[in-house]
């Protein structure tokens, strides 16, 4: 590493720049301690997420499962209320002479859109999944919840309520999806519906090609998570209630209907253990694009109050899940090996401890009386591990208690005053993933010029998008992570890991 410093850069502890001249530039390695600290939850609503760009929603939402020997079994989850629709009416049929009719129900499905890309549109639309990890199925089963789901907290209403990732939701009744255990595996076929919709007598009325492009513009289909739902669930839900209290206000639907869970675990019968993983966006400005439970349906009405059919009307309504939107991760509990490397796992996974100068290294090195310009933290990957999962960057924050004992979690100072610089980000050497580094002067110049004395343990994590200062005077950590990467670094072991170890570069001037 090669470290440029200039006079603007210099932190000045206990004494005063005169002249360069004066001065020799020096550096020293310090010892850290690295050991894996496991993470029991996370939050995983969005509810306090109200600056941009969540607005109430999580950036992703994870579905399905991961399988990984070196790491944390994962079967990811979504719980959600779903949204009514006040135009939704039992007939739009005006009816002028007051005919009996029937309803049957076509169809009944959720559809959740990918995040997909368009390559080509010859002969059909070609498109590629982005955020999907695992190319085996898992079991999917979606079930209504008696979990009340609600934005308060309802021991404090003055308050945001919050979920954590390990929250237990009750169910009620069987399973809502035709296919009870669906095999679920992602696919960009999956970009339309034929609904054959039938009168009441059974017969065949008509047979509807069912598109969703992006926009009204757009005439391309978009690739999604189709999962067939019971009728029986669309009728009693929805069609027997259009019109009555329980759709009355969303507030009362939510009390009447609390809500899904998307319900996914590894498929015991796959030839390889496995399964996939998919990240959807619950919240697209596309309204296309956002996760709806559709329910199709026809009224057939009869002549002269007979069985005679005298008109068959085709009718559908979307409802839209949305509101309280939360994840639930069902993580494997691993107690890794006291080794000379350490696991760092997205979600609820595991993260690393991080100590630095500790016992008496901070008062012997405040007695020197340095000019510090430069101090950064360095964590090297364990190459011969598998690095396939790698994030693209890790995040370092505070992990200290206070005079109650509890656990206060917030930023590193360099975090606000020097975001550009903090760094985190992955490091490539010779074509191979390297390193993390993270530049911290201004918390170690504190520390050292005795400006501050808080020195707590540091945790090393995933990155996740909510670790970003929402402004300047920001200290607060978010405990958010809906990120599925995973690595092994190596720790400050420097028998094991030579060069390697986790290392504290400080960059000073001293008096000549």
């Amino acid at each position: 590493m090669i470290v440029i410093s200039c006079e603007k850069d210099f932190t000045d502890i206990g004494t005063s720049l005169i002249s360069n001249t004066k001065f020799n530039t020096k550096d020293t390695i310090l010892e850290v301690l690295v050991s894996n600290a496991p993470v029991q939850n996370v939050r995983a609503d969005a509810l306090g997420l109200v600056f941009q760009p969540f607005s109430g929603f999580q950036g992703q939402y994870l579905l399905g499962v991961i399988i990984n020997d070196d790491y944390e079994d994962v079967e990811a989850s979504i719980i959600s209320q779903v949204a009514i629709n006040s135009e939704a009416t039992l007939t739009t049929y005006t009816n002028p002479d007051n005919l009996l009719f029937a309803t049957q129900v076509d169809t009944v499905f959720l559809r959740i859109p990918y995040q997909a890309t368009l390559i080509s549109n010859t002969d059909k639309p070609l498109y590629t999944l982005d955020s999907v990890i695992g190319d085996l199925p898992f079991t999917l089963n979606v079930y209504q919840i008696n979990t009340f789901l609600s934005r308060l907290n309802p021991n404090d209403p003055s308050k945001i309520n919050s979920y954590t990732s390990d929250q237990t939701y009750e169910k009620i009744g069987s399973e809502l999806n035709e296919i009870v255990d669906m095999d679920f595996l992602p696919s960009t076929k999956d970009t339309l519906m034929i609904v054959k919709r039938k009168a009441s007598d059974g017969s065949l009325f008509d047979t509807d090609t069912i598109r969703y492009p992006t926009s009204t513009t757009s005439t391309i289909p978009y690739p999604m998570a189709i999962i067939p739902l019971k009728k029986s669930f669309g009728k009693e839900v929805f069609i027997d209630n259009f019109e009555k209290t329980n759709f009355n206000s969303q507030e009362t639907f939510n009390n009447y209907f609390r809500g899904l869970l998307i319900e996914a675990k590894e498929k015991t019968n796959n030839p390889t253990r496995g399964g996939s993983l998919i990240s959807f966006d619950m919240s697209s400005s596309i309204e296309n694009l956002n996760p709806f439970i559709e329910v199709y349906y026809t009224n057939t009405y009869f002549k002269d109050n007979s069985s005679e059919i005298d008109t068959v009307i085709k009718q559908n309504y979307s409802f839209q899940l949305g509101g309280v939107v939360n994840n639930s991760f069902k993580m494997t509990e691993r107690t890794y090996p006291s080794n000379n490397e350490v696991k760092i796992q997205g979600l609820a996974g595991s993260e690393a401890k991080v100590e630095i100068l500790k016992g008496t290294q901070l008062d012997d090195l405040r007695a020197k009386n340095w000019l510090i310009n430069d101090a950064s933290l360095t964590f090297y990957i364990n190459q011969s591990a598998d690095t396939t999962l790698a994030p693209n960057r890790l995040h370092l924050y505070k992990r200290g208690l206070n005079a109650s004992s509890n656990v206060v979690e917030s930023q590193l100072k360099d975090k606000n005053t020097e975001p550009s610089f903090f760094g985190g980000f992955l490091q490539n050497e010779n074509n191979k993933k390297d390193s993390y580094t993270f530049r911290i002067t201004d918390y170690v110049s504190d520390l050292l010029s005795g400006d501050s004395s808080y020195n707590p343990e540091l945790r090393l994590k995933v990155y996740n998008p909510t670790d970003g200062a929402v402004s300047v005077s920001d200290t607060i950590f978010r405990k958010y992570n809906w990120s599925a990467k995973a690595i092994t670094l190596l720790n400050h072991d420097e028998n094991a890991n030579g060069v390697r170890k986790a290392r504290l570069k400080i960059s000073y001037t001293e008096k000549k």
